[in-house]
């Protein structure tokens, strides 16, 4: 379907050509000299010109729209964020933070464990990994309640922590989005985040309310958590 402005400017044109095949030609008396030797206002070149005219300021109006619509979206900043669940909470971390979502591994256990949230190493494509407890790290409930019948698939996300990177498993992914910087900024003056450890702030998404956490609160405490 063309767009309403894209025929108001086919009609403004339309007034200043002189439309002579509705007049003389083949939809108008038919008395046109040329029609004769064209046997139809197509193949006159009058007629081409004209169709070319209005082609080119349908495209030039067509770039303008463009053209607005990018300086528009360039006023608009966001941030990058990965949605994911632990038990009941969902939470949002910045993605440079992140360095790949990976299927969930097996965890092998290690002897004299340095603390709580150290779960134990996790193969990653034939590397020993350390895998840390997020729930722990957070102090969520470590209960997990899915609703009857949803498909779930449990991942592991693959941090950028000092020193190298590390595995922590989560319920679930919901992926990636780019939030408003306004809404963050909005969210992080709540104050709602005051009692929650390594949290920015908390925001609504998708009718649910989301943990925004401090990346960098967080990433030194997974360093901790490794010494």
């Amino acid at each position: 379907m063309i767009a309403s402005d894209s025929l108001n400017v086919t009609h403004e044109d339309a007034q200043s050509i002189d439309d002579c095949w509705n007049r003389i030609g083949i939809h108008g008396d038919k008395s046109c000299p040329l029609l004769s030797e064209h046997i139809h206002c197509r193949n006159c070149a009058v007629y081409s010109a004209a169709a070319t005219r209005l082609l080119d300021r349908y495209a030039l109006q067509q770039e303008e729209r463009a053209s607005a619509s990018i300086a528009v979206e360039s006023e608009v900043k966001t941030r990058s964020l990965l949605m994911f669940r632990l038990g009941e909470e969902w939470l949002a971390l910045a993605t440079r933070s992140l360095v790949e979502v990976a299927p969930l591994q097996t965890i092998h256990s290690l002897p004299h464990q340095r603390s709580r949230a150290l779960l134990g190493v996790a193969n990653v494509r034939g590397a020993l990994v350390a895998c840390l407890s997020l729930v722990e790290l957070l102090g969520l409930d470590s209960t997990s309640s899915v609703a009857s019948g949803a498909r779930v698939v449990p991942r592991m996300l693959i941090i950028a922590a000092h020193g190298g990177p590390v595995v922590v498993p989560v319920d679930e992914v919901d992926g990636i989005h780019a939030i408003d910087e306004r809404i963050l900024e909005a969210a992080s003056r709540s104050g709602a985040q005051a009692s929650a450890k390594y949290t920015r702030g908390v925001m609504q998404f998708k009718g649910r309310g989301l943990r925004w956490l401090d990346e960098d609160q967080l990433m030194s405490a997974v360093t901790r958590s490794l010494t």
